[in-house]
């Protein structure tokens, strides 16, 4: 592991735990790219590999000589107009009105460690020697401003994090009107492109698709990460899949306006870029100024997708998520939302936390409606004042009395946003995001705070923390239920209007690091509408997310396996909700709904207290099973093996850091008629251990007619025992009644090394 420069080729070679990343200074003194995949011995000419030849209808460098262009250079940290006609990983415009520029090698540092990015999440280190970070230093000598690339390499990751900054030395008063964090040029375009799209309940799914020539993309314009398009995308080898196989993903730590943006030219230069939106952003850079661009994870595998996604997890889940609930298992916790939506008082609350204690379930969640005059959604957001009608005794009562019960307590809030109908939009009406002159639009009633002013900030951050001391509250779910529209500030000058969505994010998360270290002992968990912010940016703050608002567990099946291609379990947010399922209405059995929800961080969202004694057996068995497993839920390594993109049946599995104990889950859509033997091949077993297979949640079991037929048989359920070899190699023979289930059926085995 290391960063290594030779001074000869004037070429960096980045190593990873099994990467190599190669760039060389060119002739010009921009930066050319080279190489970017399994780990590599370069030869002493390595730098001279990138050819160049005349073309026709190509523009070159130098006078006289036909052959050095960058039209088809594999570059670093390209710009535009200097013969490259491709899109620029960032443009200046100058005073003089052009956007012409020219960042040339000045000079680079290597040091252990990796320094932190000021006012913005990314990845960290927790001791100097588990990284080495490269800084090149790239300056355009007209404009004298300065650009440095930050390179990260871990040693134990197959990970390397890029991100920019720009200096203004120079008199001119620049706006950036692009300042992307990576760019990588690919020397050829045999890929397919892959990424998570989606909508509101259907968040993360998976789309591939060839890659062509021209440009494709996915974006945010919305203010926020988004529901729509997810910030990661990964390029694999046409015959890679989840188990083999090349395959390079990239994901932004950020979570506002985005593009992620792969450009095919007519030579089969691939050019992968992302970072801030360019669209509707110009940032103003007067003399002497700086700004640092989000960071951006790049994984390559050699192992499929389930080996760049294992990547992102022990990354996101060690070195990205902090404070006291990185490494803490996380409560099984009820939610009243689904119970009770606005209609609630202390007594339903208590009476709920009393049933929830029977059940073994450690934490209760008060949802929206518990502050101001909140009856529905058109009213009280910003009045963060408890509404005395529903809890005459205040927050601190209502805690304290759940407390007793033996539960933690946490709250719902929404402190992005504002109702007119509010006491806060009455005294501050120029506290909206707007633009003068404009109609402002809604979305669920509401509008949405100007969190680039720090007045603002400053007035929610006093509101939460007087509820926060005064009141014993574990956990927080942050929710945020709108996106951006008429995008402007009253807080800024007309020539910075378009830093305003940028510097909400900005703002956004100086808020949350002031809260985060003032209550280090609150689990945060982020909500936006679902998963409408679930990105690695908001996971350095609070290190689990509410995955989507469909809690159908067949929904989720999608939901939750595209999610896992970035984020680990312990991101996940995951509720057995009540059936019919509000969402979609679909009725499935509770074992489903649990089978599914336990992969990620768990807990309920129906009123228990109107359930028949069967599912509250059956909810008390299944808080008793997490409990047991979620460490290793939580700390192991998952593994995609069945996709519901493809198949009527989903299997996944997750395996202990010892290789010792697994779970395996198997999920039906739809019942089959005559079905077909099924088998499927496990991964991430030791060949050489012997496991004992143990089935969970078998519903055959919970049968009266079996059991009183295995009972007067004398009979008792066969040991399963079988080598790891085996189950890798062979594959694990679903049983018949498996096959023979109805429709939304499921299956949970646990795996234990003898």
């Amino acid at each position: 592991m290391g960063i290594i420069f030779d001074e000869q080729q004037r070429l960096f070679h980045l190593q990873g735990k099994e990467t190599s990343y190669l760039f060389c200074i060119l002739k010009n003194e921009q930066l050319g790219h080279l190489y970017f995949g399994k780990k590599i011995h370069p030869h002493p000419h390595f730098a001279a590999s990138l050819r160049v030849i005349p073309r026709a209808l190509t523009t070159c460098v130098y006078e006289g000589d036909l052959a050095f262009s960058l039209d088809s250079m594999p570059q670093e940290y390209p710009a535009y107009g200097k013969t490259d006609f491709r899109h620029p990983a960032y443009q200046i415009e100058n005073e003089d009105g052009n956007t012409i520029s020219e960042l040339v090698y000045v000079s680079h540092v290597i040091r252990k460690g990796k320094p932190a990015l000021p006012g913005l999440p990314a990845t960290y280190v927790e001791r100097d020697d588990e990284a080495e970070t490269l800084e090149v230093t790239l300056r355009d000598p007209y404009l004298d401003v300065f650009a440095t690339l930050t390179y990260t390499v871990y040693e134990q990751f197959n990970a390397i994090t890029r991100s920019v900054r720009f200096e203004n030395r120079g008199t001119q008063r620049l706006r950036l009107l692009r300042a992307l964090s990576m760019s990588v040029d690919f020397h050829d375009a045999e890929f397919d492109l892959l990424h998570l799209s989606g909508a509101w309940s259907r968040e993360r799914h998976i789309q591939t698709r060839r890659l062509m020539p021209g440009v494709q993309s996915i974006d945010s314009t919305r203010g926020a990460s988004s529901a729509f398009f997810n910030p990661f995308i990964a390029l694999k080898r046409p015959q890679a899949d989840e188990f083999q196989g090349d395959v390079y993903g990239f994901n932004f730590v950020y979570s506002g306006n985005f593009l992620a943006e792969v450009e095919v030219n007519p030579y089969d230069i691939t050019r992968v870029s992302m970072g801030i939106n360019p669209f509707d952003f110009t940032w103003l850079l007067a003399p002497g100024e700086t700004f640092q661009t989000p960071e951006v994870v790049m994984v390559y595998s050699d192992a499929g997708l389930n080996g760049m996604s294992q990547t992102f997890h022990a990354l996101y889940r060690t070195r990205l998520a902090r404070g006291e609930w990185r490494d803490k298992p996380r409560p099984a916790l009820i939610n009243n939302w689904e119970a009770t939506y606005f209609n609630f008082n202390e007594d339903k609350i208590l009476s709920l936390g009393r049933a929830a204690q029977k059940l073994g379930i450690e934490l209760l969640v008060l949802d929206d409606g518990w502050f101001g005059h909140r009856d529905d959604d058109t009213t009280s957001l910003g009045d963060w004042l408890v509404d005395r009608k529903k809890l005459p005794n205040g927050l601190k009562h209502l805690g304290e009395e759940i407390n007793k019960l033996g539960l933690r307590f946490g709250l719902w809030v929404e402190p992005e946003m504002i109702n007119k109908e509010s006491d806060l939009y009455r005294a501050h009406p120029d506290w909206l995001i707007h633009v003068p002159n404009r109609r402002l639009s809604h979305g669920r009633n509401q509008f949405v705070l100007d969190y680039s002013r720090q007045e603002v900030r400053d007035a929610v951050y006093d509101m939460l923390v007087n509820i926060l001391t005064d009141a014993p509250i574990s956990y927080i779910k942050w929710d945020m239920n709108r996106n951006m529209t008429e995008i402007g500030s009253a807080g800024l000058p007309k020539e910075r209007q378009k830093e305003t969505a940028h510097r909400y994010i900005l703002g956004l998360y100086e808020l949350l690091e002031r809260l985060t270290q003032r209550f280090p002992q609150i689990l945060f968990e982020s909500c936006a509408s679902g998963g409408g912010r679930f990105d690695p940016g908001i996971l350095y703050y609070m290190p689990q997310t509410w995955t989507s608002d469909n809690s159908d567990a067949i929904e989720r099946l999608k939901i939750q396996y595209g999610t896992s291609l970035a984020y680990p379990l312990s991101a996940m947010g995951a509720h057995v909700s009540a059936v019919p399922n509000h969402q979609v209405g679909r009725i499935e059995p509770i074992d489903t709904r649990a089978n599914v929800a336990f992969f990620g961080a768990f807990g309920y969202e129906l009123d228990i207290e109107r359930l028949s004694q069967a599912d509250l057996d059956a909810i008390s068995k299944q808080v008793a099973f997490y409990k047991a497993h979620r460490a290793m839920i939580q700390q192991g390594t998952f593994y995609r093996l069945t996709s519901p993109f493809e198949r009527n049946y989903t299997c996944w599995m997750v395996v202990s850091p010892d290789r010792r104990e697994a779970l395996l889950a198997y999920y039906k859509v739809l019942a089959q008629p005559n079905p077909k033997f099924l088998s499927v091949k496990l991964q991430g077993l030791a060949p050489e251990m012997q496991y004992e297979v143990q089935d969970m949640f078998n519903p055959l079991k919970a049968n009266p007619m079996y059991l009183e037929y295995m009972q007067k048989r004398g009979l008792t359920e066969p040991t399963l025992r079988m080598y790891g070899d085996e189950l890798l190699h062979r594959g694990f023979a679903l049983p018949i009644e498996v096959m023979n289930e109805g429709d939304f059926s499921s299956y949970l085995w646990k795996l234990t090394a003898i």
